[in-house]
């Protein structure tokens, strides 16, 4: 179809240019998986050169009193600001995403006592579903299951009927990773509120792709990764936010030494340090929060406005494109079609797509693949052109029609 020719589209969009910024991205592959991996940035290697020559090469554990001991924070200001809607003071960047729920877990219940159920959708992310298993067997609690269609996420309707009188904390994911649902921030956390619970969200399919507005919600608690919409890399620390009237109170269980009042007084007992620095525990990722900094300096250039813009008009054209050339073929789409319900990415369903990712990874043409059927196209917006959706999906037409004969 000629209103789905990528070229003009491309032509027009105002952060096209953003894409040469990337390593990688002028080279044939087709790289369609951005919500599991970001590409890195080209300024991201000098960063790292200068930073083994002159930060750590050449002022060594001088670092530490110089710059090092306050980056966390800094680094957790920076992402507060230009993805995720909080004021200074209640973002770090710390452990990896899997440490920092639990931390946020283990510590939102204790500011519940006497309730004893924490409420999780059967769709959320694996690591935050078997997390609460273990947090609701170590302090004793249980488990309030919310059922949902895998092609969409947790509704208004489906939270009011799982909280009540017995909920200590309702873990939500603002982006589902399956399906791309955008869950309400604002009203999901008012129905938990009504019912005297804390939420904890999981932003980690949402920060740098979509809009957050955590104080705007009144949120609690939130923790995502870095190195999907962030690009800071493979193994990229996570942040945690906690909101200000919950800091003099929050007590995480991990109680390391830098999190501490006064670290390097070594003192014999723990005494949690003042703000968000006491969800801390050990020695900070400093080498792995250079990437990150570099992709917020270009967010923060670019605006988060711009790039939700974007993501909405990828994730848009690679539906049309899926209607027009998979439609055809038997593949459904398990993706919310109305873009105010809908995330940075699109889930396409077919029982062979196992075998299509398989083939098209050979093929240089690089999605995600989830169960059950599901094809995962993870779209960035700085560095995802229209164009290469389209070959994405024509290699996707062929190998499938090849697989069906």
């Amino acid at each position: 179809m000629s209103d789905l020719d990528p070229a003009p589209r491309d032509a027009a969009d105002p952060l096209a240019d953003h894409r040469d910024r990337f390593v990688g991205a002028s080279s044939p592959l087709v790289y369609l998986d951005g919500n599991s991996l970001g590409r890195p940035l080209a300024v991201t290697g000098a960063r790292l050169a200068g930073f083994v020559d002159h930060e750590w090469g050449g002022r060594l554990i001088r670092g530490w009193d110089e710059d090092w001991f306050d980056l966390p924070q800094r680094v957790g200001d920076d992402i507060a600001r230009t993805c995720l809607g909080a004021a200074a003071g209640q973002t770090t960047i710390g452990d990896s995403t899997t440490v920092l729920l639990y931390k946020a877990m283990r510590a939102a219940v204790a500011l519940r006592p006497g309730r004893d159920e924490i409420v999780v959708d059967r769709d959320n992310f694996p690591t935050d579903r078997y997390l609460a298993e273990g947090v609701a067997r170590e302090c004793g609690l249980t488990l309030r299951w919310v059922e949902v269609d895998t092609a969409l996420g947790v509704s208004e309707e489906l939270l009011a009927e799982a909280v009540g009188e017995r909920t200590a904390l309702v873990v939500l994911s603002h982006v589902a990773y399956r399906s791309a649902y955008l869950a309400d921030g604002a009203t999901l956390t008012r129905l938990a509120h009504d019912a005297g619970a804390l939420v904890l969200w999981d932003l980690s399919h949402s920060v740098g792709s979509v809009p957050v507005e955590l104080d705007g919600w009144d949120a609690d608690l939130a923790v995502g990764c870095t190195y999907k919409y962030l690009n800071g890399g493979p193994g990229s620390p996570a942040f945690v936010y906690v909101a200000e009237r919950l800091l003099a109170e929050i007590e995480q269980p991990l109680q390391g030494w830098i999190g501490a009042h006064d670290p390097f007084l070594m003192g014999p007992t723990y005494r949690p340090a003042d703000g968000i620095r006491r969800m801390l525990s050990g020695t900070p990722p400093v080498v792995g929060m250079q990437p990150v900094r570099d992709m917020l300096e270009l967010l923060d250039r670019v605006g988060i406005a711009a790039v939700r813009e974007k993501s909405v008009g990828l994730t848009g054209y690679a539906l049309d494109l899926a209607d027009d050339l998979l439609a055809p073929l038997g593949v459904g789409v398990a993706t919310p079609r109305d873009p105010a319900l809908r995330g940075g990415h699109v889930t396409l369903v077919h029982e062979r797509m196992r075998e299509v990712t398989t083939e098209l990874w050979r093929r240089d043409v690089i999605p995600d693949y989830r169960d059950p059927g599901g094809l995962r196209l993870g779209l960035s917006p700085l560095s995802t052109s229209y164009a290469e959706i389209r070959a994405g999906l024509e290699q996707v037409r062929d190998v499938l029609g090849g697989l069906l004969g």
